[in-house]
């Protein structure tokens, strides 16, 4: 077992800390060329589809319910424990380089959602299945590549994630309380199994009002914070600005240097967002939407809310307590002497401003972030295996197992699975970012035909109630897209068509 783990940390580090972090920002940056811009172009496209994102699903999956699925993976345990480590790293200039990287995968976000949806199939019970899988055999005609996509990320969401999040959950109850894990990995897998046992539509019911809340009430948190402490919210963001570019002496991490700062902005950012990795794509292509690019710039936001918000309030958070008191935290000096201190600077930073009381509220944060991303990988992990196969026995089965797996998983520390689930994302991601790349046009396409759409309502000649996307002979595609779901009579009633396909 040493030698396996030892092979799949090295498998690791290789796939997170080269391999990927070139590739993301390498696809990020043709994308927002390709695209001409469109995070900055389209901001109001984005809260258009953002506002209206909670109707029109006919009965099927609402994009904000894809959207919050999203959310749900986005906003985790990373937020908290990633950030403070790159700040302890990387020093404050991290920040900076995290939210540049945010702006170009704001593209790469839109492209993969907006795949998802254009190659997306319909179930027979009025919803929708894509991501990866479904755009890699439909869209590059490469179906194998598809299922061996579809394996791996079944295998590494659906079984690894739920027992790398579930022993969270209960190493922040054994933290505050002194609980036994197997008897926390009980109440984990109380909570969790009704969700999973139901399915995808219960998950997304579930993640539609606990994601948003959630991420709403730390940031809430944070912003008590930044309101009794102005000064040293103001001098934080100060200090993020002059440590990016090196302009401030004393504030480099551990790491030491503006090359630090970029080095360990630009990982956090890339791995935060999740664009590119493949699974907002999976939740983007179950939504039921008149245009693929609706859920495009849905994805955006997600991407905005994940590093610009939620992560820029964790780094506030520890900047401000670290000016208020420099036991809390000192760039350069913080995680000098133990590394794993960034497992519990957030924590710490915020009972240091607002007092011990926020114990028991962070505790809950954290046992809360792991659920829902438990409920949000899943859902990845089901559309994953609904390429695979629809045989009800086999998805029965993968849902128990993913139960079984949150149980084991919260009662004792499987070093192993947290790597081997490490490596089977960054397979998949790199999978992902090549079919990206090679569908390109059709994201393209997707863009410019609602574009088109959008000037005609501008001008007058079309209402914007008509925006809607027809594949059939429409100019902007590559090639005609396969399939039914984006023909005319199937756009305009979606939920008809898929109860005729049943009968």
């Amino acid at each position: 077992m040493d030698t396996l783990n030892e092979l799949l940390t090295g498998a690791s580090n290789l796939l997170f800390g080269t391999i990927l972090i070139w590739l993301l920002l390498g696809a990020g940056a043709w994308f927002t060329i390709r695209t001409r811009g469109l995070q900055l172009r389209h901001l109001g496209s984005m809260m258009r589809s953002v506002a209206g994102s909670r109707s029109g699903a006919r009965g099927g999956i609402s994009s904000f319910q894809a959207f919050a699925v999203g959310l749900a993976c986005r906003v985790g345990t990373g937020n908290i424990v990633g950030v403070a480590l790159a700040l302890v790293l990387g020093g404050p200039g991290a920040v900076f380089w995290m939210w540049v990287v945010a702006l170009l995968g704001t593209a790469t976000a839109f492209v993969e959602a907006s795949l998802g949806q254009l190659f997306k199939v319909r179930r027979g019970d009025g919803t929708y299945r894509g991501g990866p899988a479904y755009y890699m055999a439909r869209g590059m005609r490469l179906p194998v590549l598809g299922g061996v996509f579809a394996v791996v990320f079944m295998v590494a969401n659906g079984l690894a994630m739920p027992m790398v999040q579930a022993n969270a959950m209960t190493a922040a109850l054994g933290a505050s309380t002194g609980l036994n894990p197997w008897w926390g990995a009980a109440i984990v897998t109380v909570l969790v199994a009704p969700v999973l046992l139901g399915g995808l539509r219960s998950v997304v019911r579930v993640t539609e009002w606990l994601a948003p809340i959630m991420a709403a009430l730390y940031l809430l948190l944070v912003l008590v914070i930044i309101v009794t402490h102005p000064l040293q919210a103001a001098e934080a963001i100060g200090d993020i600005f002059a440590a990016a570019f090196n302009l401030r002496a004393g504030l480099a991490g551990t790491a030491g240097g503006i090359t630090a700062a970029l080095l360990n902005g630009v990982r956090r950012g890339l791995f935060s967002n999740e664009a590119g990795l493949g699974g907002a794509a999976c939740a983007a292509g179950s939504a039921t939407v008149a245009h693929p690019a609706q859920q495009g710039f849905v994805q955006v936001f997600g991407v905005l809310v994940d590093t610009l918000f939620v992560c820029t309030a964790t780094a506030l958070a520890i900047l401000i307590a670290g000016r208020s008191d420099g036991a809390v935290y000192t760039p350069g000096v913080t995680g000098l002497k133990d590394p794993n201190v960034s497992g519990t600077l957030t924590q710490t930073a915020i009972g240091a401003t607002l007092g011990d009381w926020t114990s028991w509220p962070m505790t809950l944060l954290v046992f809360v972030l792991a659920y829902s991303t438990i409920l949000g990988a899943f859902s990845y992990a089901e559309v994953c295996l609904d390429y695979l196969t629809r045989t009800p026995w086999v998805t029965t089965a993968l849902r128990a197992a993913a139960v079984a797996c949150a149980f084991i998983g919260g009662g004792i520390a499987l070093t192993t699975v947290w790597t081997l689930a490490d490596v089977l994302l960054g397979i998949g991601a790199v999978l992902n970012l090549i079919a990206l790349v090679a569908l390109t046009p059709w994201a393209v396409g997707v863009l410019r035909d609602w574009e088109d759409q959008r000037a005609r309502v501008v001008a007058g000649v079309q209402s914007a109630a008509d925006v809607r996307f027809v594949a059939v002979d429409n100019p902007y595609l590559p090639r005609p897209l396969p399939g039914d779901v984006w023909d005319d009579d199937a756009v305009r009633s979606p939920t008809l068509q898929a109860d005729d396909a049943v009968n």
